[in-house]
């Protein structure tokens, strides 16, 4: 993530610029961070995703968005955009633009190069102050795993899965994610080759 050119700017500023703005932006600290572009891997992997919440959770009262989601951490002032997010409860919207979420249950990031320290640390960190949040997922690109954190309490448990039959379950959608299902026509990169996104 690169800052913009701005140094400092409101949350009130972030979202005037943001809705105006042909590029997607991150608000993190009083500060708007420009978000590049993603692969070809990273788009089909969270398709896949996107696309099985969605079937397993088209009947009933639940909603899965990707990407262009925007999510607001209310205790931080952090604004960013999931690659997947889902709930099975009534959204709360920020204002009447209803394009920002406060209350998701499921947060999935796949994984880049470029973002995979800042999703696994900073973000997460701020992620875990959403009281909505039951579970995190992080899905890597370059190899077949999926690390699951899953809210005990104040407590946070890993799971992960990397073997060809396993599966992702995700308790608070009542959802069950096939790893093969996750990354279905995804060609993983030699060692070494893997780039960025």
């Amino acid at each position: 993530m690169t800052p913009l050119a701005q140094p400092v700017v409101t949350p009130a500023e972030y979202l005037v610029l943001e809705r105006r703005a042909r590029e997607k932006s991150e608000y993190v600290n009083g500060r708007i961070y420009a978000m590049s572009g993603a692969s070809r891997l990273h788009n089909l992997i969270a398709g896949n995703i996107f696309g099985e919440l969605r079937a397993q959770l088209r009947d009933r009262p639940c909603e899965t968005c990707v990407s262009d989601m925007r999510v607001k951490v209310q205790r931080t002032g952090m604004y960013t955009y999931p690659d997947v997010v889902a709930l099975c409860k009534e959204p709360d919207l920020e204002d009447a633009e209803l394009d920002t979420l406060l209350n998701p249950s499921v947060i999935v990031e796949v994984l880049s190069p470029s973002t995979e320290g800042y999703d696994r640390g900073e973000k997460f960190a701020h992620y875990r102050r959403l009281e909505s949040l039951q579970e995190y997922v992080l899905v890597a690109q370059v190899i077949p795993r999926i690390e699951h954190f899953r809210r005990e309490g104040e407590h946070w448990v890993l799971t992960e899965i990397s073997d060809s039959g396993g599966e992702l379950t995700l308790s608070s959608l009542g959802c069950v994610l096939k790893l093969a299902d996750i990354y279905d026509r995804v060609d993983f990169p030699a060692a070494g080759a893997a780039r960025d996104g």
